[in-house]
């Protein structure tokens, strides 16, 4: 999954009881790893109304439905926020040095030739003229 911001995301399934409630464990250590918690919620099978009638609160959320042994599917989506992802804030974008302007991360992908990509100068000087695979030479005898 591809997103502006680190995110985890978690998934399941599950069915509601009798009354129509269900409970969803998340892993022990949700809470202390994400914020933010976003939920989706889609039922499978039929058509009923469904709702998170209790938010995250020690690693479980608590769904609800109008009719009663109701198949839902259920995503949560928190922010990352450990240590490592605040001292590492997720960049979106990032501006090209003067060097890398008007060549590719993979140009390959584009159509290019390895040429125009932005470490095939630095890879060059490294490892001598290659194949552009970041080592010495070509093919072997």
């Amino acid at each position: 999954m591809e997103a502006p911001e680190q995110l985890n995301v978690y998934s399941g399934t599950v069915v509601t009881n009798g009354e129509g409630v269900a409970v969803v464990e998340l892993p022990d250590y949700f809470e202390a790893l994400n914020t933010d918690f976003r939920y989706q919620l889609t039922v499978v099978g039929g058509f009923a109304q469904v709702v998170v009638s209790e938010e995250v609160r020690e690693n479980r959320f608590t769904i609800a439905t109008d009719n009663p042994e109701v198949k839902v599917s259920w995503q949560v989506s928190g922010v990352r926020q450990d240590a490592y992802a605040r001292a590492h804030p997720f960049v979106v974008e990032e501006e090209k040095l003067e060097g890398e302007r008007g060549k590719y991360l993979h140009p390959e992908a584009w159509g290019k030739p390895k040429e125009a990509g932005t470490e095939y100068e630095r890879q060059t000087a490294l490892f001598g003229q290659g194949d552009g695979d970041g080592q010495a030479g070509g093919a072997s005898d």
